[in-house]
């Protein structure tokens, strides 16, 4: 789990993650799209694809506009740099003295940087730090990697306070429901491996399980559509109408080309020599294939369909091909690209099915319901094309494996989308974040309507943020430390 490169196996293996399920399918055969989400210390940020990426500056004024005032990008650019522990100097944008790794791209592949000299000669401009400035053009992303294992929210902020007396670490235990009594949330109760277990709060809680999770937690102690809570026998503490809404996640979908040269790691992963040379390159140097994350190179563009210019499709590239995790490599030497949606229109909801906490929550995710989610798609998918399609990859290309030569159209492209997309592992918005009175956390991210309860995670997000969310995870993290303890905002004074 350590090793930046295990996600391949970790994000399919049922020790290290909870599968979930969506409820609805898509495409013509109703297909259903899993959704794993890490059951370990450090939760998702144990077994995911590495890749640290903020988003676009515009990503979090839109957070405010929509009501969650204080967290427009100046206001939460200081707690980016306050976790970061960035292997490069400081700068306006970049923090160097805090406890998460995070390094640049430490793997020179060929087909990658083909890969970026193609986009570039489409006009598409270099990126250095799609962290800085802007996430528009072409680059390497960043991974939470140190000088050599992963860094995670475990290694980075748990395991150092590890021996603290005011902490205490429960693990194989299962939260059921907050313990509410008289409008206030007094303890957490689970279910370990000998019962039903509590701990009393003495003073505050703060709920972190996710953007799945956290809601069925909030419904199945309380806090939730009254009308669903009724159904289920659960006592209404709260109408919250919300909780479980606003359910936001990027589809993303894949290119893959077979090389005509055997130099994809689909190859050398099965070569003895190759293996032990990318062993040796991570054990001495801290470098090679064995440290890189779900994307090498990739970048941020604007399609036709973008109405305020900004870039609506993240592109990602990586010099191997796989039917999807935990699957092996594909025998030919292949090359994938994958494209996302960065401001997807279509919502989703998550809602419990029983009263039971064991039960997966019923998982609606709409992907694609609105038509322009389907243009930006199609639009990354012709884009992906275009680059593949470019000198000097194009020189490298044997032939196009997916969509493949039956997909030319918008219609049939459109329909290899919905035939064969997947979930980029993303969900947000379920517990959304503002300061009108349906919302389910305000702005210090207490829930409404009931004392002493917090949340602080993917789900408070009003809105989901245009690239990988991990980043901006960690950032509601130190957010909600000064919120809830009523500290000066980063960057205001003692």
């Amino acid at each position: 789990m350590r090793l930046p490169v295990g996600y391949y196996k970790t994000i399919a293996n049922s020790r290290s993650v909870n599968r979930f399920e969506c409820e609805t399918g898509i495409g013509p055969d109703n297909r259903k799209i899993a959704w794993p989400r890490g059951r370990v210390l450090g939760g998702s940020s144990s077994i995911n694809g590495l890749v640290f990426i903020r988003g676009q500056h515009q990503d979090f004024d839109d957070w405010e506009s929509l009501g969650a005032s204080g967290w427009n990008y100046q206001a939460v650019l200081p707690y980016f740099r306050k976790f970061e522990s960035y292997q490069d100097r400081p700068s306006l944008y970049r923090g160097t003295d805090g406890e998460l790794s995070i390094s640049d791209l430490r793997n020179d592949d060929p087909c990658c940087k083909a890969w970026l000299l193609a986009a570039k000669s489409l006009g598409f401009p270099p990126n250095l730090d799609f962290n800085a400035e802007t996430t528009i053009g072409v680059g390497k992303y960043q991974v939470t990697v140190g000088r050599r294992w992963r860094a995670s929210s475990a290694t980075a902020f748990l395991h150092p306070i590890s021996e603290r007396p005011n902490l205490s670490v429960v693990t194989s235990a299962h939260a059921t429901r907050v313990v509410i009594e008289h409008g206030r949330a007094i303890g957490v109760e689970w279910l370990g491996a000998d019962g039903l277990k509590m701990a009393k709060a003495d003073s505050a809680v703060v709920l972190s399980a996710g953007a799945i999770q956290t809601p069925q937690i909030l419904q199945l102690s309380g806090v939730g559509p009254a009308s669903l809570l009724e159904k289920h026998g659960i006592a209404v503490l709260v109408d919250a109408p919300e909780v479980g809404e606003n359910l936001q996640d990027h589809y993303q979908v894949r290119m893959v080309v077979r090389m005509k040269d055997k130099k994809s790691l689909n190859n050398y992963v099965r070569n003895p020599t190759h293996l032990a040379a990318m062993g040796l390159d991570w054990l001495l140097f801290g470098r090679g294939p064995l440290t890189v994350g779900a994307g090498q190179v990739g970048g941020a563009f604007v399609s036709q369909y973008s109405d305020d210019g900004r870039p609506d499709m993240q592109l990602y590239a990586l010099p191997l091909s796989v039917d999807g995790p935990g699957r092996p490599l594909h025998t030919f030497p292949g090359f994938t690209s994958v494209a996302w949606q960065c401001h997807p229109k279509s919502r989703g909801r998550i809602r419990i099915r029983s009263p039971h906490p064991l039960d997966a929550p019923s998982i609606t995710a709409n992907y694609l319901s609105e038509a322009p989610d389907v243009e930006v798609t199609v639009a990354a998918l012709e884009m992906m094309r275009s680059i593949v399609g470019a000198s000097p990859f194009v020189e490298q290309v044997h032939s196009e494996v997916a969509p493949g030569s039956g997909f030319q159209s918008t219609t049939r492209l459109a329909e290899y989308a919905k035939a064969s997309g997947g979930t980029a592992f993303h969900p947000v918005g379920t517990c959304r974040m503002g300061a009108y009175r349906r919302a389910v956390v305000n702005p210090d991210l207490k829930v409404q309507g009931i004392e002493r309860l917090y949340v602080a995670d993917a789900s408070i997000m009003p809105k989901i943020t245009s690239a990988n969310t991990m980043a901006a995870c960690y950032m509601i993290g130190e957010v909600a430390a000064d919120r809830i303890l009523k500290r000066r905002p980063v960057g205001e004074g003692p």
